[in-house]
């Protein structure tokens, strides 16, 4: 078995990203505090073409050193958009016709791998604080909430690992 090289791998280039059909959905990232994980989610994010990263709060924005230093040049390719909170951003992200998903740890939430998205509609899917989680005030706004199982020790993923996982699942889910 042989390793492809990059010009074999058949990526689209900045403009051809910015073109091409995206996954229906909009990662929200509530108050996170690293920009190695903000640069993270946008590479990630541009893996699986998701339509944008809505970054609220405190989140660092591009451009940042700290940022690119795991984005690898992802804030170029994925829309972006910052809100001075996260409520405004759910506001604004419900009249667009979103549906508001925390993945989080809560009271009824729904496992990741029993949620079936539809394919007809649009999702934000919030991802807290690497201490806190989603905030108080923003889960009393969510229509949903997806719960990743676990079965080890540790009561969490790290955000990054937990964006990654999800994503996954919905790209999968909606279009394989």
């Amino acid at each position: 078995m042989r390793k492809l090289k990059l010009d074999e791998l058949n990526r689209p280039d900045i403009e051809e990203f910015k073109t091409q059909e995206k996954l229906p959905v909009v990662a929200v990232l509530d108050n996170v505090r690293s920009m190695h994980n903000v640069g993270s989610i946008f590479r990630t994010a541009d893996g699986f073409a998701l339509e944008k990263v809505v970054l609220c709060g405190i989140t660092a924005q591009p451009p940042h050193r700290e940022i690119e230093k795991t984005a690898l040049g992802a804030t170029q390719s994925v829309e972006w958009v910052h809100y001075a909170d996260t409520i405004g951003a759910v506001n604004d992200l419900r009249t667009q016709g979103y549906e508001i998903i925390a993945i989080e740890q809560a009271e009824n939430s729904t496992m990741l791998h029993t949620f079936k998205p539809d394919t007809s509609k649009k999702y934000a899917l919030i991802f807290g604080n690497e201490v806190d989680g989603v905030s108080d005030e923003v889960m009393v706004k969510i229509d949903e909430c997806i719960e990743i199982p676990q079965f080890g020790t540790k009561h969490s993923f790290n955000i990054v690992i937990s964006a990654g996982i999800v994503f996954w699942d919905f790209f999968a889910k909606l279009r394989l």
